[in-house]
């Protein structure tokens, strides 16, 4: 009898051990968060990188694995102390090679396939910001900062402790820096078994443009010719006020033999980034935006060949916008990652020759879950070859996948499953929703664990950035769906008018229009999900950041009745003294069709949502961040003084150490801990 009860008791231990547990703020940063996939030339290995966060020191590395591509136990290749980020295999497989600040400043380094016998590639002052080897190994190409602009010091050395500027041009600071005079510039120097020979050329010279412009562009801005005599970069020649009304960004060629630069797009005056010669090297492909100055136009795949210099369009056929691309070995196919119908999902396009020249066929959908797909890597032809890709969904973050020719997915990588497999879940349901204007929207619902319709849960109206940003089926770190439900509550996200995805025309439709169809979408959305019994309709909340801010605040004073309090973080308050405060000028000026003082004047200012502010009735909790310079703090300060000034309930959180994100894990925690107390408090 004891022994049955001990047996019992271990079983009830057991039992607890396993047992699902409510998601946590803190959950989330137990999570190794997995990086794009590296795919071995001959397809049999893929490497990766985890990254684990420290809650206590408010800091993460990376650990790099090695994983067989057909599935199996991940190796650890370089630990975390290495601080290895930026790994890659060398291109003849026989060596990995990554960045890393272990010895002081960002260097390149190489390592045996088990991660011994590192080596010091480069010993660059300042350290580097990125690298790629050629493919035929005689040439490396790393980014560093050059600094071509004086300081007042400088100009001035007998005041010595002056902290001041002297500014003669916009683009002064940037996402969440100041100039710091400097400017990332690519450098090519010769390379033989595993040293750098020779002196080490900056291509761009004395130019102050940037390559690859700041801050969220890297390496993948370049690449190598086959045989390494070719360097292709994408480049904004511009600089100042130029700089900041213009996204005119052009695919540069430079001959490391001739020392000579050519621009294959100079008729397209939008963006043209992320170059990728084929492997044969008689083509390139790369990403562009047609329409000058707007950020969010459709990012099409065009392909160049040099012997007669025609130009294809892969994506003409197709109206949705495209991420990410990889060749095929043979550079016949392109495999690309577009934004489809609330998802990112992996598409096709295979050339065919015709008399003029070449073109592609039809694109074809190769993977079709509810998914969103992160990056791809790839080796092999259309006669076999190993598709890898990073993974996620609302319901899961992101693992490594084997994607075979007709669209299977294979998880090769579980590194989230020992602590996301304890956690509880809600459903999450796909709704297509009649606006007011007839049209179909798609709209998530995500429910809370254990859901009971007979029950009343309260319900936020998730409001989504960008303003062109597609609400799929990502799995953010804040805006959380699964936390959210975690704790009792029914979230909506729509994808509103003016998000990509779903065309052009819808994607474009919030031009001019901040305050108009998009937000009669968000309506829509709330009152037909409010039609069920399930929704405390007394208990729903507005909720979103950046445009989704906006959207809070302009809802603030035109919901009639519908929410009992409103968050909004880093939103767009004061249209006009947004516009003069900003600092990508092209964005400003694109979706509110030029400045506030221009006739005829932009709907957008008028309808700004500080001009209702005479009808805010509700409690508000205002987040802004004073790093942010897309939307600078000011918008935040003026949303809270009113609210306060009205007398309503409201609180406002500062983080004086973030941008337009939160990034450091304490601050998260706050944040989710700060957002929670709020709307418990509001709504239950």
């Amino acid at each position: 009898m004891k022994k049955i009860f001990i047996t019992l008791l271990s079983l009830c231990m057991l039992q607890q051990t396993y047992a699902q547990q409510k998601l946590t703020p803190e959950t989330l940063w137990q999570l190794g968060r997995v990086g794009n996939p590296v795919v071995s030339t001959d397809g049999k290995q893929v490497l990766f990188e985890v990254k684990n966060y420290e809650v206590a020191t408010n800091k993460g590395a990376n650990t790099v694995y090695l994983i067989p591509s057909a599935g199996g136990t991940p190796i650890h290749v370089v630990k975390p102390e290495t601080g290895a980020f930026g790994t890659r295999f060398r291109p003849d497989g026989q060596r990995i090679t990554f960045m890393s600040a272990k010895d002081g400043e960002v260097q390149l380094y190489e390592a045996n396939l088990d991660g011994s016998n590192i080596i010091q590639i480069t010993q660059v002052k300042g350290g580097i910001e990125g690298y790629k080897y050629a493919p035929a190994m005689n040439n490396l190409m790393y980014i560093a900062k050059v600094k071509l602009d004086e300081t007042v010091t400088e100009m001035y050395p007998d005041l010595p402790l002056v902290k001041a500027r002297i500014i003669d041009g916009l683009y002064y600071r940037h996402w969440d820096s100041w100039n710091d005079f400097t400017y990332n510039h690519p450098f090519v120097v010769s390379y033989q078994n595993g040293a750098l020979t020779g002196t080490a050329v900056d291509i761009l010279g004395d130019e102050k443009y940037h390559a690859p412009e700041p801050p969220f562009g890297d390496e993948n801005e370049m690449s190598w010719s086959p045989d390494g005599k070719r360097l292709a970069f994408s480049c904004k020649k511009l600089n100042g006020t130029p700089s900041a009304v213009s996204t005119n960004t052009d695919i540069f060629i430079y001959n490391i033999e001739t020392k000579s630069t050519i621009n294959i797009t100079e008729l397209n005056s939008g963006y043209d980034r992320e170059p990728q010669f084929s492997p044969d090297g008689k083509k390139i492909a790369w990403l562009s935006m047609k329409r000058a100055g707007n950020e969010a136009d459709k990012n099409r795949l065009m392909v160049y060949y040099f012997a007669n210099k025609q130009e294809v369009d892969v994506t003409e056929e197709f109206d949705y916008t495209t991420d990410a691309f990889c060749w095929t070995n043979n550079g016949s196919q392109l495999f690309f990652i577009s934004q489809y119908q609330g998802t990112r999902n992996i598409f096709t396009s295979t050339e065919k020759a015709k008399k003029a020249g070449a073109e592609y066929s039809e694109v074809k959908q190769i993977t079709k879950g509810d998914n969103d797909y992160l990056g791809i890597a790839l080796a092999g032809n259309e006669k076999g070859f190993t598709l890898i890709g990073a993974r996620q969904n609302m319901n899961n973050p992101t693992e490594l996948f084997n994607i075979a020719k007709n669209g299977e997915e294979k998880q090769l990588t579980f590194i989230t499953q020992p602590v996301w497999s304890n956690v509880k879940q809600g459903k999450v349901e796909k709704r297509w929703i009649t606006t007011t204007d007839g049209k179909q929207m798609l709209t998530w619902i995500i429910f809370p664990p254990d859901f009971d319709s007979r029950k009343r849960y309260p319900t936020l109206l998730y409001c989504q950035g960008g303003p062109q940003s597609m609400v799929s089926q990502y799995f953010s770190y804040r805006w959380n769906f699964q936390l959210m439900a975690n704790n009792g509550y029914i979230v909506i996200a729509p994808n509103r008018r003016g998000l990509p995805g779903f065309g052009s025309a819808w994607n474009d439709a919030i031009i001019n229009d901040y305050s108009g169809q998009c937000m009669r979408d968000y309506l829509s959305a709330v009152d037909e999900i409010s039609k069920e019994t399930y929704v405390a309709k007394e208990k729903r909340a507005a909720v979103g950041a950046s445009f989704g801010g906006y959207s809070v605040y302009w809802l603030a004073g035109n919901h009639q009745k519908r929410f009992k309090t409103f968050v909004a973080h880093c939103g767009m308050f004061n249209i006009e003294s947004w516009y003069g405060t900003t600092e990508e000028m092209f964005f400003a000026n694109n979706d509110n069709k030029g400045p506030y003082w221009q006739a005829p004047r932009s709907k957008n200012y008028d309808n700004s949502p500080h001009k209702f502010i005479q009808n805010w009735d509700s409690p508000m909790l205002v987040i802004h961040n004073e790093k942010d310079f897309r939307v600078p703090l000011g918008q935040g300060q003026e949303a809270f003084n009113a609210a306060q000034l009205k007398g309503l309930p409201s609180r406002f959180l500062y983080f004086p150490d973030e941008n337009h994100w939160v990034t450091k894990p304490q601050n998260s925690i706050l944040w989710q801990r700060v957002f929670f107390e709020w709307l418990d408090y509001q709504l239950k």
